[in-house]
C-alpha cells in the first residue's frame, strides 16, 4: 500500500487534533493546578501573601492580554534570594502561564508580563526562596467582553 503525501499530512493533523481535543476539558481543572502546585513545592505549605505582591486588574475588557506583575521583597543576597516565581491561571487549558527565575545577581525579584486569560479566574503566583519557603498570593480578575460584563 502506498501512502500519498495528502493522505499522510491529512492522517497526521487527524491525530494531532485528536490528542489535543480528544479529552473533551476545556479548561483546567482544580485537581490540574493542585498537581502543578504540589510539584512546585514540593509538598511544602505555601504561607499566604507575606513577601509576595502579585499585581492584577480587578477587571480585564481584554483577556486576551490582561498586565500582570510580581514582586517579592528579598535582599537577593547569596544566602537569602528568591530562587523563582511561577503565575498559575485556574480557568485557562493549561494552568502554567510563565516561570520566572532569579539569582542574587539579579538584584531584586520583580517581573511583569501579559497573560491571556480564557475567563474570570483566579490568576496565582508562588514565590520559592533559597532557605526552602514557598509564599503564594491569588487575585480574581474579572474578564469582560468589550468591557460589558461576562
Amino acid at each position: 500500500m502506498t501512502l500519498s503525501r495528502r493522505t499522510l499530512l491529512s492522517a497526521s493533523a487527524t491525530a494531532a487534533l485528536t490528542a489535543f481535543f480528544g479529552s473533551g476539558r476545556v479548561f483546567a481543572e482544580a485537581a490540574d493546578v493542585a498537581k502543578v502546585i504540589e510539584a512546585y513545592t514540593d509538598g511544602t505549605e505555601a504561607g499566604e501573601g507575606g513577601p509576595l505582591t502579585l499585581t492584577t486588574p480587578e477587571i480585564a475588557e481584554n483577556g486576551n492580554s490582561v498586565p500582570v506583575s510580581v514582586l517579592v521583597e528579598s535582599p537577593m543576597t547569596e544566602d537569602d534570594h528568591v530562587e523563582s516565581v511561577i503565575l498559575l491561571a485556574e480557568g485557562n487549558p493549561l494552568p502554567e502561564v510563565a516561570t520566572f527565575n532569579f539569582t542574587p545577581m539579579s538584584g531584586e525579584a520583580k517581573a511583569s508580563t501579559r497573560m491571556r486569560l480564557a475567563q474570570t479566574q483566579n490568576v496565582v503566583a508562588l514565590a520559592k526562596l533559597s532557605n526552602g519557603e514557598i509564599y503564594k498570593a491569588s487575585n480574581n480578575v474579572k474578564v469582560t467582553i468589550g468591557g460589558c460584563g461576562g
